[in-house]
């Protein structure tokens, strides 16, 4: 808890909606909250320190002083706190993070309007379109209106008075068709603003209210026998049937709809966002929250729908959402709605491909700059999916290795935060066992293992893998429970033919995804544990051989052996060697014996 009198706070601290504010130590502000009752709420964070999460207890330890604003209604509780933290950036509070500056469609605010794309919003009368997420799909957007509808591309200011005096010439856009020539009075004003509507339709998702008003005027040059004119209408209307066809969502009478959904880790939330008008997504933005104080969807959610509508000027009366929300910050006719199935689902599995799309790609970003965090989220992962209390940070993982129970070998290998620790690799030659009998030689590398570590007083690894199934976890067991760990370690078994884990006690298996992380670590521990096995086992095999036959030659011991092969370094070369050169190792009565031997 703080060590300022809370208590004393409390009392002064009425029952009434409104805003606090938590200051620290250096009277820097360090948190802004809304509440429909400032009393109630406050006092929620000064209970048992137990029923708060850890970054909560952070912030509480921190509190030196309150202040807070009385207001009249949710609404403007909510609008003085998008301000303070605006203002402030306090330490503990989410924002929404959109370090991009999307381009938006603008119409010009100024004589015979010009409609170009830009990233600069200003509030100078014009009416801006966007922003788009994608640039393509913006270029898109306005290449159709470039090919439908001849506009003027230059910055002449256009004045009655300027047209009138003459002072501008027609250009090559006028000459190439693009351009009616508005500047030499070719083109009325009346005349471009028609065209103007028909864009402002078409950038609002409006477009079959654009191709109805298209028909009538076809329908209307035919009566009047005006075919070059009805050929370029049936033109444009063709164009424009084509780009409706590819930009319908849904009906075309779902219109005027804002749709929300969110995608989250432990650190960070994606908030997906798309306006859709007449059947078709005008508008679509992810934007990005950084946790504070381990903050759930549904909090994370109904801080960010107030905040985009307001950032993105939206008036729409429904809203979709993917679970049931309390929001106190928008008006009481909007309707939220979770639709179960119908277009609407639809439109929410969009935004939801949306987010986890973007999630994906954004921690992925995250991932290269700081590999830590790609190492965190895999630990997470396999502590959910192999159901631990701990992150694995210390694996290790046993494998044996022997030819019909000769040159018996164990291999341990141990893998820190994911990655192989090559420093830390064990082998054991087995003592106890005779012949062929995996459980036994599994038992005793165990021991052996576990007995030294805790001999040594070296940490224990959180997680044990064992490559084998139930008979090998059965005989690893048995020495953990020996040792008195088996309930300080995680222990599991991992068969070949499927890739199952197994319990000790558990009858079924558990399969984990074939593209799961988790299972892809210990995979990658149980090859590299048989390489290391193996290759050891090899060598042990291999200086077995060689050392065995000179074993069988009479009159020459163990020690002659080994001063032969530290001299001649092989059989091969002990066999080709003289009797000179051998005389530098053997007697007389010895080297005749090797002779009799190989010959």
């Amino acid at each position: 808890m703080s060590t300022f009198d809370y208590r004393e706070e409390l009392k002064r601290i009425p029952h009434k909606p409104g805003v606090y504010q938590y200051f620290d130590k250096d009277d820097l502000l360090i948190y802004v909250g809304k509440a429909k009752d400032l009393k109630n709420r406050v006092s929620s964070y000064f209970v048992n320190d137990r029923q708060l999460n850890t970054k909560t207890r952070v912030l509480v330890r921190k509190i030196q002083r309150i202040a807070f604003t009385i207001v009249d209604t949710e609404i403007d509780a909510w609008l003085l706190e998008n301000n303070l933290i605006k203002k402030h950036k306090p330490r503990y509070n989410v924002m929404l993070k959109d370090d991009k500056t999307y381009p938006w469609i603008v119409i010009k605010n100024e004589p015979f309007p010009r409609v170009f794309w830009t990233r600069k919003y200003i509030k100078d009368g014009s009416k801006y379109f966007g922003p788009y997420a994608s640039v393509g799909m913006m270029h898109i957007v306005l290449d159709t209106i470039r090919e439908l509808f001849p506009l003027r591309t230059c910055n002449l200011n256009l004045t009655p008075e300027n047209i009138a005096k003459g002072k501008f010439k027609v250009c090559l856009e006028y000459q190439l068709g693009n351009c009616k020539g508005p500047c030499e009075a070719y083109q009325s004003q009346e005349d471009y603003d028609r065209n103007l509507e028909d864009i402002k339709d078409i950038l609002n998702g409006k477009i079959s209210v654009v191709t109805n008003r298209l028909k009538q005027q076809l329908d209307q040059a035919v009566a009047d026998l005006k075919f070059e004119e009805a050929h370029t209408i049936k033109s444009k209307l063709e164009k424009l049937t084509s780009y409706q066809s590819k930009s319908t969502v849904v009906n075309s009478s779902i219109t005027n709809i804002d749709v929300f959904s969110i995608a989250s880790d432990d650190s960070y939330a994606f908030v997906n966002f798309l306006k859709v008008m007449n059947g078709v997504v005008i508008q679509t933005q992810t934007l990005e929250m950084k946790k504070r104080l381990d903050e759930s969807d549904e909090e994370l959610l109904a801080i960010a729908i107030p905040e985009i509508r307001n950032r993105y000027k939206s008036v729409s009366r429904e809203i979709i959402v993917p679970f049931d929300l309390a929001l106190d910050a928008i008006p009481q006719e909007v309707k939220l709605a979770v639709p179960k199935a119908g277009e609407k689902k639809k439109l929410l599995e969009l935004s939801l491909k949306n987010v986890a799309y973007f999630k994906k790609e954004r921690l992925l970003q995250y991932e290269k700059l700081n590999p830590e965090i790609k190492t965190e989220r895999i630990l997470k992962q396999m502590q959910k999916d192999l159901r631990m209390n701990v992150l694995p940070r210390h694996i290790e993982c046993f494998d044996n290795s022997n030819i019909q129970g000769n040159f018996p070998v164990s291999a341990i290998v141990v893998f820190k935060d994911a990655k192989p620790s090559k420093k830390d690799y064990r082998h054991f030659n087995v003592k106890t066992v005779e012949g062929p009998n995996d459980f036994a030689t599994m038992e005793e590398a165990v021991h052996r293992r576990y007995r030294r570590l805790l001999d040594e007083d070296h940490p224990l690894p959180q997680l044990i893998v064992i490559d084998g199934g139930k008979g090998q976890l059965g005989a690893a067991l048995k020495s953990l429970k020996l040792l008195g760990i088996d309930k300080k370690v995680t222990v599991i078994g991992i068969a070949k033919r499927l890739e199952e884990l197994y319990y000790p006690g558990d009858q079924y298996p558990l399969y984990l995804d074939k593209k799961s992380e988790t299972l892809k670590v210990i995979q990658h521990l149980r090859d590299e544990a048989h390489r290391f096995g193996i290759t050891f086992h090899r060598n042990q095999r291999s200086r077995g051989t060689f050392v065995s036959e000179l074993d069988n030659i009479p009159g020459i011991g163990k020690t002659t052996v080994q001063k032969l092969l530290k001299e001649f370094k092989s059989v091969k070369r002990v066999k080709a060697s003289t009797d000179e050169e051998l005389k530098r190792v053997l007697n007389l009565k010895q080297i005749k014996a090797l002779r009799e031997y190989f010959q």
